[in-house]
């Protein structure tokens, strides 16, 4: 009896901060909670968010999103006040909290939000420590990038 493929997984990925991996060296990540008002669950299923300039601040033992951009929808109840650009808090362990505050206190670094996705039932947000590119490190990462494409077409063409 031959066995049918496995059903693909559905995309629990809300959206992905792109631009982050542009402007910024990765270091290490972490997966972060978030504490939100019913109205923005209901646009982020929507996909109705953007971490476009998003970053995270650390105050007072505790971490901030800022610049994350939630739409509110239009079927939005009328009673509650929605605002877009509400800073959100981050819910992380302690010993996280103080590897970040003690990494973002370093020159250059800094720490950004790259991804927004479903655990099961809640929204998880995937932040990085990272490290600012120059104009020169940029355009390396892009030559990089079009040697990678140009290797794989190389191979396909060969192996055909």
């Amino acid at each position: 009896m031959a066995k049918s493929k496995s059903a693909k997984l559905p995309d629990t990925t809300i959206v992905v901060n792109k631009k982050a991996k542009h402007d910024f060296f990765i270091e290490d990540k972490f997966e972060a909670g978030i504490a939100l008002l019913g109205w923005e669950v209901k646009s982020m299923r929507q996909k109705k968010v953007q971490l476009i300039d998003s970053y995270v601040v650390i105050k007072d033992g505790e971490a901030i999103l800022l610049g994350c951009n939630v739409t509110p929808l239009d079927t939005a109840s009328t009673h509650v006040i929605c605002e877009p650009d509400r800073t959100k808090k981050l819910l992380l362990h302690s010993k996280e909290l103080s590897r970040l505050w003690i990494a973002t206190q370093q020159k250059g670094h800094t720490c950004v939000a790259t991804k927004m996705y479903w655990k099961s039932h809640l929204i998880k947000v995937q932040i990085a420590l990272a490290k600012g590119k120059q104009d020169h490190d940029k355009r390396v990462t892009v030559k990089d990038r079009e040697w990678a494409v140009n290797k794989q077409r190389i191979v396909r063409a060969h192996n055909r």
